[in-house]
């Protein structure tokens, strides 16, 4: 286990009702990129980014970026420690991390 020091961890089933909220959030922030993952980033991490990029496109923002972390936290760990060690806190990985 473990994540990207400041990334947050959410939960598949419950993310759709929340994409206002969490847009609301982001923008407020100033955040400019937000990279959604899973294990292998091919279903649940691909399904969130394409989500919040059609919220963020009918807000009509062109500042925020959504988009998958390619091949998820598996692809990841194997990119090897010249990625792995500056951004793990703990052992896995992400801005937006979902689990079921």
């Amino acid at each position: 286990g473990g994540i990207i020091r400041g990334s947050i961890n959410l939960p598949a089933q419950s993310l759709y009702p929340t994409l206002p909220t969490l847009y609301t959030l982001f923008a407020s922030a100033d955040i400019k990129c937000i990279i959604w993952y899973c294990s292998s980033s091919q279903h649940r991490g691909l399904r969130a980014a394409a989500w919040m990029d059609d919220y963020i496109k009918e807000q009509g923002n062109e500042n925020i970026k959504s988009v998958i972390l390619t091949r998820g936290v598996k692809g990841w760990a194997n990119a090897g420690a010249e990625y792995t060690n500056r951004w793990v806190s703990g052992a896995c990985l992400a801005l937006a991390w979902i689990s079921l």
